[in-house]
C-alpha cells in the first residue's frame, strides 16, 4: 500500500500542527486509518459501496475473478473507502495498490504499461511472501525464461536500440545469476521506461500494441502461478487496486485506451481487480463497453433537493475534520462556512482550510477568523469559475451559455436536467455538478450557485449557495 505522510493521529491543537493532519493523499495506513476514518459519511451518501464490492469478493474466492469499477468526482473519499475495503478482506485476500499517477508518465502510459505493471508487483510480491515464510515453493525458472525471451524477442524483431531489452541476456542486476534474479533486472528496466515513456521509441509501442493478446496470454500464466503459490502458503488470493486514472493530467484518451479500446486486457486478466474511472466515463454512452455497470460513490450532500441545510450532510463532514483539528481554532461560525463552500468535496475541504490556516499563521494569530475563511472561499470560488470557461484544449467545445442553461436546469430540479450529453459531463467532470444519496440526483455546487448569482441567473441567489458573508 501507499504510505500515508500524516504524522499525528490526533486532533491538531495549534495552528501550526494542522498541515500534518490535513494531507490530501487518502488514508492507507492502518493507524491514520482507525485515528481518521468516521463511516458515518456512507449513511448520508445512501449506501455504503464497499460492502457490496465485500461481498462480491468474498463469493469469488477460489472462484471466477471479480473485476468491477470505482467511480465518483476527484476528492469525495474513493481512495480512503478502498482502504476499508482492503482492512474488511484481508483474511482472504493480499492487496496490491497502485497509482497511476505514481508509477506512470501520465500522459503518454497505454495499456500494456498496466498490465505489465500487474505482472511485475504480483511476481516480485509473490516472492516475498514465499521468501518471508520460508517455503520452499518458488516460481517456475520456465515460466521466467518465457517472461524474458518476449522482451528478448521484441529486441530482435525490432533490431533497434530500445530502453528495455538492452543487457536481458546478461542479467541485469543478477547477481548470483539465477533466472529470478535475471528477471529482477528486466524488472527494473521496464518500470524505468514506465515512468519515462514520453521518450520511449514508436516501434516498441507499436510492436506491443499488436502483440498484446500474447502478453495477456503470458500474463495470465504468470498470474495464475502466483495465486497457486499464494493459496498453497498462506491460502489467499491476490487482489490489484488500480487508482487515479480519474486524476487531472491524465488524458481521457489514455483512460479511454485502456478501459475501452482495450477492454479484454481487464476482462480476461486472470486476477482479481478493481479500477477507479473518471465520473463521466462512468455516465458515457461509452460505459457499455467497461466490465460492468461501475460503482458510484455520490458526493456528501451539504444541502437538500429544495436546497435547504442539510444537517445530517453536514455534521459527518464536521465530525471528520474535528478528527483532524480542535475545533477551538476556528472562530465561531467559520466551520460551517468552509463546510457549505466545499459542497461537501473532502479534498476542497482540507485545501480550503489549509488556505485558511495559512492565512491565520502569516498573521500570526492562533485561530482562524471570518476574514482568513472568506479569502480561502474567494480562492476556491476562482478555481471552479475557471474550470468552467472554454479551452482551446477541451476535447468537446462547449459554450459558457450552454452550460449555465444546464446548470439552471439542474438547480431548478427540471425533468430531464440529469440527464449526460457533452454538457452535462463537462460540468460533472468540473465539479460544477454533484450526484448525491445513490438516487439519481443532482445538485449545483454551492461555489457555482454564487457563480450564477453573480451573473443574476438565479431568482433566489442565496438558496443553496455559500452563506455567511461570503459573496
Amino acid at each position: 500500500m501507499m504510505n500515508n505522510k500524516t504524522k499525528n493521529l490526533k486532533p491538531a491543537e495549534n495552528l501550526n500542527d494542522v498541515f500534518n493532519n490535513l494531507s490530501l493523499e487518502p488514508l492507507t495506513g492502518r493507524a491514520e486509518f482507525k485515528a481518521f476514518y468516521r463511516g458515518d459519511v456512507n449513511d448520508v451518501r445512501g449506501e455504503d459501496k464497499v460492502k457490496r464490492i465485500s461481498l462480491g469478493l468474498k463469493r469469488a474466492f477460489q472462484g471466477a475473478r471479480f473485476k468491477c469499477l470505482v467511480a465518483g468526482h476527484p476528492g469525495v473519499g474513493k481512495s480512503t473507502e478502498l482502504t476499508k475495503l482492503a482492512f474488511g478482506i484481508e483474511e482472504k485476500y493480499e492487496v496490491i495498490r497502485f497509482s497511476v499517477t505514481n508509477e506512470f508518465e501520465p500522459v503518454s502510459f497505454r495499456p500494456f504499461d498496466v498490465l505489465l505493471l500487474i505482472m511485475i508487483e504480483t511476481a516480485e510480491r509473490t516472492e516475498k511472501i514465499l521468501t518471508e515464510n520460508k517455503s520452499k515453493e518458488k516460481l517456475s525458472d520456465n515460466l521466467l525464461t518465457d517472461v524474458l525471451n518476449w522482451f528478448a524477442v521484441e529486441k530482435v524483431t525490432l533490431e533497434k536500440d530500445t530502453r528495455i531489452p538492452g543487457g536481458i541476456e546478461a542479467g541485469v542486476g543478477a547477481e548470483d545469476g539465477s533466472v529470478w534474479a535475471k528477471t529482477l533486472g528486466l524488472f527494473a528496466m521496464i518500470k524505468g521506461e514506465m515512468k519515462f515513456s514520453s521518450d520511449r521509441k514508436k516501434e516498441i509501442v507499436e510492436y506491443r500494441l499488436k502483440r498484446i493478446s500474447e502478453l495477456l496470454n503470458l500474463a495470465n500464466r504468470l498470474l495464475d502461478e502466483c495465486n497457486g503459490l499464494l493459496y498453497k502458503v498462506i491460502e489467499k488470493e491476490w487482489l490489484i487496486i488500480g487508482e487515479d486514472f480519474d486524476k487531472s493530467g491524465i488524458p481521457i484518451e489514455r483512460v479511454e485506451d485502456f478501459f475501452i479500446t482495450y477492454s479484454n486486457i481487464l476482462k480476461n486478466l486472470s486476477i482479481h481487480i478493481i479500477a477507479t474511472i473518471p465520473v463521466t466515463l462512468a455516465y458515457s454512452g461509452q460505459a457499455e463497453s467497461l466490465l460492468d455497470k461501475p460503482f458510484c460513490i455520490p458526493d456528501i450532500p451539504v444541502f437538500d433537493k429544495d436546497h435547504r441545510v442539510h444537517d445530517a450532510g453536514r455534521k459527518a463532514i464536521q465530525s471528520i475534520l474535528e478528527a483532524r483539528m480542535d475545533e477551538n481554532l476556528f472562530d465561531d461560525g467559520q466551520v460551517a462556512r468552509l463546510i457549505a463552500a466545499s459542497g461537501g468535496n473532502l479534498r476542497d475541504l482540507f485545501s480550503m482550510v489549509m488556505y485558511a490556516t495559512d492565512n491565520a499563521i502569516m498573521r500570526n494569530a492562533k485561530t482562524i477568523s471570518e476574514d482568513d475563511v472568506t479569502k480561502s472561499i474567494n480562492n476556491k470560488r476562482i478555481e471552479y469559475r475557471r474550470s468552467l470557461g472554454e479551452s482551446r484544449y477541451d476535447k468537446e467545445k462547449i459554450s459558457l451559455d450552454d452550460k449555465i442553461e444546464r446548470l439552471i436546469q439542474v438547480y431548478d430540479g427540471k425533468p430531464g436536467a440529469n440527464f449526460t450529453n457533452d454538457v452535462m459531463h463537462s460540468l460533472l467532470r468540473a465539479r460544477a455538478v454533484q450526484e448525491f444519496n445513490g438516487e439519481g440526483w443532482y445538485g449545483v455546487h454551492p461555489l457555482v450557485v454564487d457563480l450564477l448569482a453573480e451573473l443574476k441567473a438565479l431568482p433566489n441567489s442565496d438558496s443553496g449557495s455559500v452563506v455567511g458573508g461570503t459573496k
